[in-house]
């Protein structure tokens, strides 16, 4: 369920006359329900009251523009640039999911706004690809959740039961029309990540919700992924299908968290509150993943990518070790280059290859002398 595409138009207002930015301005186009009507108005009131980087923030409606259209006022929101992440993923070259650093990007951004309406008792409901949008904010790519017309306040009550949402990236439960809480927005995230993983959907992406459904309902609390053989038998496999772009470093602890995002069971999903933080466990082991110090180091001699696990206060001649006894370089014929061509200090930790946050480095790593000259 949607607000019908010719009901609902967003287009830029250029310059905002107080603070100069551009805006963005949702209205109506056509006559609305009184229900619709109410739900809109209650998108307007709860944009109106969060501040968060990654949920899309909203301005006041420019003076020539504060009027009513179709018995409705309109939304003025932060105008973001990117697109939609459903317009990246139909890109050709990700037919096959996203690269890494894109992947890990988006987990951070929308981890943060998921965590950060929760905290504000509030359930988006109704998270897909086209609800998450791109800002160029200082050359660093930043996404932003948008559309909370099938948002719901908790504070009228702790579970749910309206159907709401669109279908594909629906939790189960709703397909039963019974109660809910926070972790449907689980389901709707971990299908989302999974799918810019693989590049499809986890659960028999051909096939409607409804038609996969029963098919998947009795499924292992572990199976992240499915797919149906010719012979029409559904095949569940609880790792990453081939091919995607993570390393090998990262994909046991990604297929855990989609574990706990995947879990058919609502009460399981997420894997409860940590009983130290209080946190739900699927956060922590996020934050885990994001919190990995790793390098990728291209061997320009086999030509070959190598990726390392920093450990806490490495040395950088420890990781040349490490690196001799991967590639057969010894530490004395190494040069290791950034992308920009500067050579790693070799007085700083290994830590210095990696950026802050959760953008991983990638090196240069070749021999000083060739093979002919050491011989």
């Amino acid at each position: 369920v949607s607000w019908p595409e010719s009901s609902v138009t967003a287009s830029c207002w250029g310059n905002h006359q107080d603070s100069g930015d551009r805006v963005a301005i949702k209205s109506c186009r056509l006559e609305l329900s009184v229900k619709n009507k109410d739900r809109w108005c209650h998108e307007i009131d709860i944009m109106k009251k969060l501040n968060h980087p990654n949920v899309v923030r909203a301005c006041e409606v420019p003076e020539e523009m504060n009027f009513l259209v179709n018995d409705v006022p309109l939304l003025a929101m932060e105008y973001c640039s990117g697109g939609d992440l459903r317009k990246l993923l139909n890109k050709p070259e990700n037919c096959c999911g996203l690269k890494e650093s894109q992947i890990l990007s988006l987990l951070s951004d929308i981890g943060s706004g998921i965590q950060y309406l929760h905290e504000n008792r509030i359930i988006h409901r109704d998270l897909k690809p086209e609800n998450i949008v791109l800002q160029d904010e200082g050359g660093k790519i930043v996404h932003k959740i948008i559309d909370l017309g099938y948002a719901k306040d908790l504070d009228q009550g702790s579970l749910c039961t309206s159907f709401v949402g669109t279908l594909q990236y629906l939790a189960p439960e709703l397909f039963e029309n019974k109660s809910y809480s926070v972790t449907v927005d689980y389901w709707s995230f971990g299908t989302m990540v999974f799918e810019c993983i693989a590049g499809f959907r986890p659960f028999l992406h051909n096939l409607q919700p409804f038609a996969w459904h029963e098919k998947i309902k009795k499924k292992d609390p572990k199976h992240i992924f499915a797919s149906e053989e010719m012979n029409g038998e559904v095949r569940f496999s609880t790792h990453l299908p081939q091919p995607h772009s993570l390393c090998s470093l990262i994909v046991e602890p990604m297929e855990n968290w989609l574990q706990l995002m995947l879990n058919w069971d609502p009460q399981q999903r997420g894997g409860g509150s940590d009983p130290e933080t209080s946190r739900p466990r699927c956060f922590l082991i996020m934050d885990h993943i994001l919190n990995l110090k790793i390098v990728h180091i291209l061997n320009m001699t086999s030509a070959k990518i190598v990726s390392f696990l920093l450990h806490p206060e490495e040395s950088l001649h420890s990781l040349q070790n490490r690196i001799e006894f991967e590639t057969g370089i010894s530490t004395g014929n190494q040069e290791l280059l950034l992308e920009t061509g500067i050579c790693l200090d070799p007085r700083k930790p290994a830590s210095q290859c990696v950026i802050d946050g959760v953008v991983r480095r990638n090196l240069f790593i070749s021999s000083m002398f060739s093979e002919n000259l050491k011989s």
